[in-house]
């Protein structure tokens, strides 16, 4: 393969995957797992980031990052604190992305050869599980940065009384960070076998 048709099946490609991060985070709320919502935006950015490296998965979480932001989706920390909210769901979304690659490329196999398949999925699952991960992590870090005078009262407000940090975990993130990592941890591997499975027939 030429590296001019390489480089238009990775700008392609990329598209792609832009285009599904868009997509699965405007449709996002939707998705429900019981009284949790399940975001799958985390899905395209981990098999982006496989198959075009931790540059397209940064790529990928900006993206998601910017349709946050233009959602209304961070609508509630934006009315406390716009700088704080621009800070943690950009960086958010950018740490996840390029966590997500640095991570395969840690992991994947170098070359053909025993083992080769075991050791790409392994590298895909651990993928799987940083992105959300980080993603939540990053987030939790930002609430704790910049919005725990009003974390503090949501907190209060639901029945936790002081105890902010088992609201942050059980009510902002809880179920739907299981739910998220579940279904990238469990959907990544497979998405990924049949994408290469189909390169392989062209």
């Amino acid at each position: 393969m030429n590296h001019s048709h390489e480089k238009t099946r990775r700008m392609v490609g990329l598209a792609l995957f832009t285009a599904l991060v868009v997509i699965l985070q405007l449709l996002g709320s939707f998705i429900r797992f019981g009284p949790f919502s399940i975001s799958l935006v985390t899905l395209p950015i981990v098999v982006g980031a496989v198959l075009y490296g931790a540059w397209g998965g940064v790529w990928l979480g900006l993206v998601f990052g910017v349709t946050v932001l233009l959602s209304g989706d961070a609508a509630a920390f934006l009315a406390v604190h716009v700088p704080g909210t621009l800070i943690t769901v950009l960086l958010k979304g950018v740490a996840c992305g390029g966590a997500a690659g640095l991570m395969y490329r840690l992991l994947a196999p170098r070359a053909d050869g025993e083992g080769k398949r075991g050791r790409d999925t392994l590298a895909s699952v651990a993928a799987a599980v940083v992105c959300p991960v980080v993603n939540t992590g990053t987030f939790l870090l930002g609430c704790l940065l910049f919005f725990m005078p009003t974390v503090s009262a949501w907190a209060e407000a639901m029945g936790f009384g002081e105890n902010v940090g088992s609201y942050m975990i059980f009510g902002l993130v809880g179920g739907n960070f299981l739910a998220e990592m579940g279904t990238t941890v469990l959907l990544c591997p497979v998405i990924l076998r049949l994408i290469r499975l189909g390169r392989k027939e062209n």
